[in-house]
């Protein structure tokens, strides 16, 4: 499974974002997330929506082998890791996220928490076949 996206559903909220970081660091940070919100202005009301989509790029491009694809999800090992952003700069969809107090990039590893919460069903679950 992945997770699929219906922009025109989502209303900005950032409880996606809110899930993602408190998942990942145990702490309310948007800036912490594996999913980008950003607002399309002046169209009022529109938010542009950005979240890994497991292509597998980020691990024929890293060159510490530090990216794997583990079941559905691509995850980056910590250890092997050496933030050279080059999976961030290559990745087709700029779904891989930087922070400053992190040590790696931040990429989607499917834990659904977002899916769960998000209020408008903008974020849902989809199979590998379908095209959203």
């Amino acid at each position: 499974m992945r997770i699929g996206r219906d922009e025109s559903r989502c209303t900005g909220c950032l409880t996606c974002q809110l899930a993602c970081s408190l998942s990942k660091f145990k702490e309310h940070n948007p800036k912490k997330s594996a999913i980008g919100i950003r607002g399309e202005f002046p169209a009022p009301g529109h938010y542009r929506i950005t979240l890994c989509n497991q292509c597998g790029a980020c691990i024929e491009v890293c060159p510490e082998h530090a990216i794997s694809r583990q079941g559905d999800a691509v995850k980056i090992d910590p250890d092997k890791c050496t933030y050279c952003q080059t999976c961030v700069s290559e990745c087709p969809s700029g779904a891989i996220f930087t922070h400053g107090d992190l040590k790696t990039p931040l990429i989607c590893t499917i834990c659904g928490l977002c899916v769960d919460i998000c209020p408008t069903k903008a974020l849902f679950w989809k199979d590998h076949t379908s095209q959203l």
